[in-house]
């Protein structure tokens, strides 16, 4: 479930024409986290739900349910029974071809709050490659079964060859503007390029047209572009003070969460945290303050996947923390934020890959484990 900020955050939003983060910029950047971090003690109990082909993402749905979209281009509604516990999962139909190579696939799912609306990205092939699509269609059940209907292309980034760094997440603002997430497609310049939305975070109105008042439109760049200087841009919540926060994979090293501010540059391919998989040597973020640096990053590397700042009461002790689902480190890792500024305070050892992670509107913590039959986990206080 995507929690929408409060309403002392839409007003700052508003004032700010942008992030509450603005105004609180001068917090301290962690130190980069280097050598390889202990694991916690669980503190919770983890139900399963269901099983899924390579699930990539999820959403809240009614009915205590869940919509997940698995890689291959399938969506899935899932609802959870209570008493005694049941799962039932159905086939959503209705969505587009997904070209699903390499990275590639049916990516993030989002309502756009009170409405039937499903908000959704995939990767498609065409002339010039390959690109990124942001979707939209009504999400109707009824005894014909689940499906989308009236489905409309929104947004299409450029294609371009390869099968990487689509990022794709979708997240809408407390003033109803949607942030958009396109990666720089392995080809690291457009990261910098300004007439290109690659690697780029995206300020769209709710029918995919480039925001009014977007900070760098009148500089020449793409009138869609918020922030740039990205690489694969793969979570981005906002917290209840109206900060919107990013996680992006680094390259060999330097994975990083950033607070995303109106019109700044992070960096990508110019600084890291990070070098080249090839070797080639990386700047790094202090050598260059010119550029947004990032909050925490890792080396290292956990592989963020999903993104969830935490909201409800079943776990009061958690309220305000960020959570990132770790591929490569098979980690649910837990970061608590005090304003802008953010450290690693623990890490969850899950022994698998970790794809997503949301909250339910039951106050539990879901995560989905990535591959073929792929778990969806419900995570719940743990008993005695």
């Amino acid at each position: 479930m995507r929690v929408p900020a409060s309403s002392f955050a839409l007003a700052l939003l508003l004032a700010t024409g942008g992030t509450g983060a603005a105004s609180a910029q001068a917090g301290a950047a962690q130190a980069p986290i280097t050598g390889a971090q202990p694991f916690a003690a669980k503190d919770f109990d983890t139900t399963q739900i269901g099983t899924f082909d390579n699930p990539w993402a999820m959403t809240a749905a009614p009915n205590n349910g869940f919509i997940i979209s698995e890689k291959g281009g399938t969506m899935k509604y899932v609802v959870r029974g209570e008493r005694p516990p049941t799962t039932a999962i159905f086939t959503v139909t209705g969505i587009p071809k997904v070209d699903s190579a390499g990275q590639g696939g049916l990516m993030d799912v989002v309502f756009r709050s009170g409405t039937d609306m499903l908000y959704f990205s995939y990767s498609e092939a065409g002339a010039g490659g390959k690109g990124v699509v942001l979707a939209r269609g009504r999400f109707v059940q009824d005894a014909k079964g689940m499906r989308l209907e009236n489905v409309e292309t929104l947004f299409r980034a450029p294609k371009v060859e390869g099968n990487g760094h689509y990022s794709g997440r979708i997240e809408f603002a407390p003033d109803g503007h949607l942030f958009f997430t396109v990666g720089e497609r392995q080809k690291f310049d457009p990261a910098q390029d300004p007439k290109v939305p690659l690697g780029k975070v995206l300020r769209l109105t709710a029918d995919g047209k480039p925001a009014p008042g977007n900070p760098l439109a009148a500089k020449g760049f793409d009138p869609a572009v918020w922030s740039y200087g990205h690489r694969n841009l793969l979570g981005i919540a906002f917290d209840a003070r109206g900060n919107l926060w990013e996680q992006e994979m680094g390259p060999k090293g330097g994975d990083e969460l950033n607070v995303i501010l109106p019109g700044r540059n992070y960096g990508y391919p110019i600084v890291s945290n990070g070098d080249h998989y090839d070797g080639k040597v990386i700047p790094d973020h202090p050598t260059r303050p010119e550029f947004e640096a990032p909050k925490a990053s890792w080396n290292p590397v956990i592989s963020p996947a999903g993104l969830m700042i935490y909201s409800g009461t079943l776990f009061p002790d958690w309220r305000g923390n960020a959570f990132i689902g770790g591929l490569s480190s098979k980690a649910l890792v837990r970061v608590a934020l005090n304003g802008t500024e953010a450290r690693e305070a623990a890490r969850y050892d899950m022994g698998a890959r970790i794809r997503e992670v949301e909250q339910g509107p039951d106050g539990a913590v879901y995560v989905l484990e990535d591959g073929p039959g792929g778990r969806l986990l419900r995570l719940t206080p743990k008993k005695g």
